[in-house]
């Protein structure tokens, strides 16, 4: 007779991380408690291991912990690379994505994918995404890609 797995119904992994992210206190204090798992002695690696992250962030925490106490494990502002397309170009994209067709620019596709709408983009703007920028643009937009239903809108 096997023993039967826990398993979490009604939300996907991507939700609960989401949720998780979405609220600061929760990211310091997962933070704060790798950096305390480091301090009982546990390695960086075994840990990004175990929690799906890099070691050098765990090690860039523990460093930002020993410098500035709790506020060195809070996100900072303004970090990354500026978009380089503006907050209408975005808008126009979203737009697209939701409320056109591909064919509607002379596509033979039936649904927007990936590659296509990073295609469409590189010809209409002259910016190149990469496949897994393109979908980190359409999460940033609101759109999530879901591989039988294509892209669907996901908050407003």
């Amino acid at each position: 007779m096997t023993i039967p797995v826990l398993t979490v119904k009604g939300y996907r992994p991507e939700e609960i991380k989401r949720l998780l992210s979405g609220n600061e206190s929760f990211v310091v204090a997962i933070r704060l408690y790798l950096v305390y798992q480091v301090a009982l002695g546990y390695s960086s690696r075994k840990l990004a291991e175990i929690h799906h992250i890099s070691f050098k962030q765990i090690t860039t925490w523990v460093h930002r912990f020993e410098a500035e106490g709790l506020d060195g494990l809070r996100n900072r502002k303004g970090r990354g690379r500026k978009s380089l397309l503006s907050k209408e170009k975005m808008q126009r994209i979203k737009t697209v994505v939701l409320k056109e067709l591909p064919s509607d620019h002379g596509y033979k596709a039936i649904k927007w994918t990936g590659p296509l709408l990073a295609e469409w983009i590189e010809s209409k703007y002259g910016v190149k995404y990469q496949r897994a920028q393109i979908y980190n643009l359409l999460r940033r937009l609101g759109v999530e890609f879901y591989k039988k239903q294509g892209l669907v809108k996901t908050k407003v």
